[in-house]
This record gives C-alpha cells, sequence and structure tokens, in this order.
C-alpha cells in the first residue's frame, strides 16, 4: 500500500528505478539536485534542471508543467551523490501566480516503473514561498529512503540553491527561468476541468514547439550523460505530455494501468496509479475564482495541515466552529432585540400620557418593528453563513477518508485495512437547533482519551417519540458495535483488540458481526466467572505497563506480551457486577487510557443508582453517547448544547460485515 507521508517523515525505498511524478493545478519547474554526504551541492553540473535535464541517473522535464515525471534510477548514482533533492518552483516573468499560497498544493509520487505507487506527499503549509525542496532521496548505509521535506524559500530558487551551498546561485536561477520563459509556449497547463460524473480519463496537450535544452558541461566525478536512466526517453521529459493530476477526475475504470510510450506524436494516457481501489481523491486545496457578488466555491482540504487527512480534519473542525460562532452572533443578535424592544416598552408605559389615544400603540409598533428588523437582519447573516457552511459540508463530507466517513459513504466500499493509524475517528455527527440539516462530523482524535459510555437510559427522542425500554437497550448495543467495529477498522491490523463482557448474553444479537467475523479476541465473557477473568487479565495489563514505565523500561514487558490498544465492551451494567468487578472498571477507566487499555460501557445511570456516588467517578470519567439524538454534549466555548446524532449503520447495509471481514482477514494474517 502507498505510505502517505507527513513533513519530516522517511520511508524506505525497495526500488531502485523510480519515477517521481508531480501534480500540480499550474505550470511549474520541476528541477533535482545531487548533494554529497552533507548536502552540498559541488557546483551547477551537480542540478538538473530545464536547461540540462539529464544526468547520471536523473532526468528531469525541459519545460514549466502542471505535471511532471522525473526519472531517477538509484544504482546508477556515483559514489559521491548521497542525496537527491527534488525542486519545484513558479516560473518567473510568464504572468502567472509568484507564491505556492495563491496555488493548489503540489501533489508528489515516488512510483516504481510499473506504476505502483510506493510513497506519496501532499506540499501543504506554504505561503509566500516560490521554491520548495519537495522530497529528498537519500542514501544511508547502501540503502535508499525518501523523507517529506516542505521546505519552502521566499526567495525563490537563488535563495534555495543558496542554502544548498551553491556558490553561482544566483546565475544559476535566474538561468532556470530564462529556459523555461524561451520555452513558455510550449508549457503544459493543469488539466481542464471536467463536469461532474465525468470520470474518463483524458490525455494531456502534447508539448509544441523546438527543443530548448542546451548543452551541459559536468566534472570529473560526475560525467554527462545524454541519455535517460532508462536506456530510452522517459514520459513527461522532453516535451512528452504529462501526466494527469490526481486530482483530476475520478477513480474510473482503467485508472492505474500505464500506456506504452508511442515512438511519434498522439495523445498519451497517463492515468495515475494513486488511489487505484479508493474513492476519488479530494480537490486541490484552493477555490475556483467566485463570479462577482457571490462566496469563493468551496473545496475540499482547504485547511492547513501537512497531509490531506490532517487538512480534512482541521477543515471539518473549522467548520464547527464557524456554525458554533455564527449561531452564537445570531442568538446574542436576537437577545439584544428582545432586551431592546422590553425597555423601549417600559419606557412606553411608565409615562402615563402615552397610554392615552393612539400615542402607545404607536409605540409599541414602533418598538416592534424595530426588534423584527434586527431579528431579519441577524437571520440573514445566519442564513448566508449556514449556506455557504452548507455548500462546504457538500464538498467535504464526499472527500473525507473511511476514519472520517459516514457509514454510507461510498469510501467504505473500497475499504483496505490502513497501514497507519489516523488522526482521529468519526463517533457521530454534531447539530445545532437553527441548523437542523447541516451535519458537522464529530471527530475524536486518537488514540481515544477518555473511554465511552453509551447511555441505554433515555427513553424519549428529541423530537418527542417514546422509545420502549427493551428497544434502546437494543439500539445502545447496536451502537457500540458501531463505534467498535469502526475503531477496529481504522486501526493497522494487529493493532486493536476488542474484548466483550456480556453477562446475561442479553447482547448476543447485537454482537453477532463481531462474534461471526471473529474479529473479537475472544467470546463474550458471560457470568460471574467470564467478568471477573476478563477484568483481572486487563488490571493485571494496565498494571504491568504502569511499573514498566515507571521503571523507565517500557520494553521489558513479559515475552508475546500484545502491544496493541485494547478495548472492553462492557454491556447491561451493573447487572452481574459485584463490588470487586465495579472498583476494577473504575479503575480501568481512569488509568486505562493512558496505557492502552479503553473502556466501552453500555448502561443505564438510574440502574446503577443502587451503587450511590461510588460510580459518580465513573460516569464523568468517560464521554457520553447516545443511540438516538440527543442534546446532552456542551460546548463551553460558546456555550451551546450541541444534538448528537449515532452513526448507525443504514438498514439493510452490508457494509458493516464486508469492513470486518477484511479486519478479521488482515489479523489472521498478521498473527
Amino acid at each position: 500500500m502507498t505510505a502517505e507521508l507527513v513533513r519530516g517523515q522517511n520511508h524506505p525505498l525497495s526500488q531502485s528505478r523510480l519515477e517521481i511524478r508531480v501534480s500540480a493545478g499550474t505550470p511549474m519547474v520541476a528541477a533535482a539536485t545531487l548533494g554529497d554526504e552533507q548536502g552540498r551541492i559541488h557546483g551547477v553540473e551537480w542540478v538538473a534542471h530545464p536547461g540540462t535535464p539529464t544526468l547520471p541517473g536523473l532526468e528531469v522535464s525541459r519545460q514549466a508543467a502542471a505535471d511532471h515525471r522525473l526519472a531517477v534510477d538509484l544504482d546508477a548514482m556515483p559514489e559521491a551523490v548521497h542525496r537527491i533533492s527534488v525542486l519545484l518552483a513558479l516560473p518567473t516573468g510568464v504572468g502567472g501566480p509568484t507564491r505556492f499560497g495563491a496555488v493548489p498544493a503540489p501533489f508528489v509520487a515516488v512510483t516504481g516503473l510499473d506504476g505502483t505507487e510506493l510513497v506519496s506527499y501532499t506540499v501543504a503549509g506554504l505561503d509566500s514561498e516560490s521554491a520548495v525542496v519537495a522530497l529528498e532521496l537519500y542514501r544511508r548505509q547502501d540503502a535508499w529512503k525518501v523523507r517529506a521535506i516542505g521546505q519552502g524559500y521566499a526567495g525563490g530558487l537563488a535563495d534555495l540553491f543558496t542554502d544548498q551551498g551553491l556558490a553561482q546561485a544566483g546565475q544559476l536561477a535566474g538561468g532556470i527561468h530564462e529556459a523555461v520563459a524561451q520555452g513558455v509556449a510550449r508549457s503544459v497547463p493543469a488539466p481542464p476541468s471536467r463536469p461532474d460524473g465525468d470520470r474518463s480519463r483524458q490525455p494531456a496537450a502534447p508539448a509544441l514547439g523546438p527543443d530548448q535544452s542546451g548543452p551541459a558541461s559536468a566534472p570529473n566525478s560526475v560525467p554527462q550523460q545524454p541519455t535517460s536512466p532508462y536506456g530510452t526517453q522517459s514520459p513527461g521529459a522532453s516535451g512528452q505530455p504529462a501526466p494527469q493530476s490526481p486530482y483530476q477526475g475520478g477513480s474510473g475504470a482503467g485508472d492505474g494501468a500505464q500506456q506504452p510510450a508511442p515512438t511519434s506524436g498522439g495523445g498519451i494516457d497517463y492515468s495515475h496509479p494513486r488511489r487505484q481501489t479508493s474513492a476519488p481523491p479530494p480537490p486541490p486545496p484552493t477555490a475556483p475564482p467566485a463570479e462577482p457578488g457571490r462566496p469563493p466555491q468551496p473545496v475540499a482540504g482547504d485547511a492547513t495541515g501537512w497531509s490531506m487527512e490532517e487538512r480534512l480534519y482541521n477543515q471539518v473542525w473549522g467548520m464547527f466552529e464557524d456554525l458554533a460562532r455564527t449561531t452564537a452572533a445570531y442568538r446574542s443578535a436576537v437577545d439584544f432585540a428582545e432586551s431592546r424592544m422590553e425597555k423601549e416598552l417600559d419606557q412606553v408605559l411608565s409615562d402615563p400620557r402615552s397610554r392615552i389615544g393612539g400615542q402607545g400603540d404607536a409605540a409599541r409598533e414602533a418598538a416592534q418593528a424595530r426588534h423584527t428588523e434586527l431579528v431579519n437582519q441577524a437571520r440573514a447573516a445566519l442564513d448566508r453563513d449556514i449556506a455557504q457552511l452548507t455548500a462546504e459540508s457538500e464538498v467535504v463530507e464526499p472527500a473525507l477518508p473511511p476514519a472520517f466517513a459516514r457509514w454510507d459513504n461510498p469510501a467504505w466500499h473500497a475499504y483496505r485495512v490502513p497501514m497507519e493509524i489516523p488522526m482521529a475517528v468519526r463517533l457521530g455527527d454534531l447539530h445545532l437547533p437553527e441548523s437542523a440539516d447541516l451535519r458537522i462530523p464529530m471527530l475524536i482524535r486518537l488514540p481515544l482519551e477518555r473511554g465511552l459510555w453509551i447511555d441505554s437510559g433515555r427513553a424519549a427522542s428529541l423530537d418527542g417519540s417514546f422509545t420502549d425500554a427493551h428497544d434502546l437497550r437494543r439500539l445502545a448495543m447496536d451502537t457500540a458495535v458501531a463505534h467498535a467495529a469502526r475503531l477496529l477498522a481504522v486501526y493497522p491490523a494487529g493493532e486493536f483488540t476488542v474484548h466483550v463482557i456480556d453477562p446475561a448474553g442479553s447482547g448476543a444479537q447485537a454482537l453477532a458481526p463481531l462474534v461471526q467475523t471473529g474479529v473479537l479476541a475472544g467470546p463474550p465473557a458471560a457470568g460471574a466467572a467470564g467478568v471477573a477473568d476478563v477484568l483481572a487479565r486487563l488490571t493485571e495489563r494496565v498494571d504491568l505497563i504502569q511499573m514498566a514505565l515507571r521503571g523507565g523500561a517500557p520494553d521489558a514487558l513479559p515475552p508475546g506480551f500484545d502491544t496493541s490498544q485494547q478495548l472492553l465492551i462492557v454491556n447491561d451494567f451493573p447487572h452481574g457486577f459485584d463490588d470487586r468487578a465495579v472498583t476494577q472498571l473504575r479503575y480501568l477507566a481512569d488509568e486505562g487510557p493512558a496505557v492502552g487499555v479503553h473502556l466501552m460501557m453500555v448502561a443505564d445511570r438510574e440502574d446503577a443508582a443502587g451503587y450511590g456516588p461510588l460510580l459518580d467517578p465513573l460516569w464523568r470519567a468517560l464521554l457520553r453517547l447516545t443511540p438516538v439524538p440527543d442534546d446532552h454534549l456542551a460546548d463551553p466555548w460558546v456555550g451551546h448544547a450541541w444534538t448528537y446524532v449515532p452513526p448507525l449503520v443504514p438498514p439493510g447495509s452490508q457494509v458493516l460485515q464486508q469492513v470486518l471481514t477484511q479486519v478479521a482477514a488482515a489479523r489472521a494474517k498478521h498473527w
């Protein structure tokens, strides 16, 4: 699977003959520098750029383009080369954008010759910079790795080359931009946007015009190599069409299939191999120009962050803050209008003269009119903001990865067990009464910082409908299973283990998807003996890890110790639990999250009232969720009570079974 890097992260390279693919929303220059063990460039002959596109083991494009393919052969690198830096720069003097903050964040991928994507990196977080070191391939103990750099330079290529120790930095930067300007007629623009639903791949426009590259001189240590390191001209270089941006179009049939390069002319379908089996990638993080008088069109991933996942996470919580803020402003305006009208009416009534004739009526009507005007103005502002947030939600929701997506999102149909833990997981939706149709994903950071309490004791939903107590307990268990399945799905294989305590077996029907697919650590524990056994093992686990941490030897754990995160689902509490078991649950709720042991209680607090205040700390240690919509989540920032909507699986959907089946298969291979 593809490793999606964040800034500073590295990854080993298993192949020596590679392509580095760059996709952006505007033409830019792609270059590469060769460095020694200290990363220094020994001279201009150690730089591959549009004017000198070929060096031993390295070839770059001769033109500015929205998409590039750089050919790299690590085995052909001279022994003096220990670092290869991939550079991107916005061309100067051609009337285009002059800073990366005004263009889509470039996407860079390292692929094998067969098009298999090994590593990807979205170069986000840039603003005034006009040149950036995107990736770095470096040699460590005869092995090559790739690191995401993302280091930008406001002074452009001149500052970048200076930082890498090149004495002729300004001269070389000027020569590169001059070479690009001379060949600007050949520059390959970004692929045109296509109507929604058109998932066909169109060939990029071929480069036009004569070859502008000049002869190159090389030092003795790096002799000139006029041909491609692959033996033939690589696609995307020397006038060949560039590959299509991964942000353009969808992932239709045939995505990822590499087409052979033709020997002469003609369009080429360079289908990008990214996300061959996943949902279509989100659009680039920049909005298209807005029509006069209209707000800018929202796009997914336009928040700050080093990866698309981080940008989407920040964007979702930015939407939450925007909705909270605009609703608070509306409520404040309404309160002010009410207060002012009451004050004006008090003044009218306090004057006896105004009570005679129609003077008092006129004053009351005027006060009411001013109140209505203020409220209408506030509502218009709220409706405008909600409309903009709704439009943003309609763009963001389909672009969310499985960990952030609803169960009905198509991303789950292309689900694969992940290789890394995501930033967060979705535990439901949030909305406010003023905007009931606008749902904001409720994202909780991972690993969980506190346990979960699925409340099975509320009998009435917000719409006034009554839910039978038995049905409510069943819904609570269904909700707990959906949460557990999602947590299992977003963790890599073998890194999340689920235990279940069901003393009387009342949750057997709801637990069936977990039991039948075999994702549980063992059968649900029943009876007093089963409860005691599971609680004793998890309590001992917490004790062992805490002792290891306190002793400064976190690795000094028993051989074969399961280091995965642990989740304990407790059904029908407090029935079947004695005082010792209750004490152990409190201990797990308080101490467990810090050492990777998490609690999910399915319980009615009123049923546990017999224990008195003993259990109050337990409830306070858990995040309360409900199986039906409920406005219990308090927002201390602006004082709102948010309505929480649980993430239930759509009726009749098989997505839960499909996802858990893949989790079980990956778990079996892992063990």
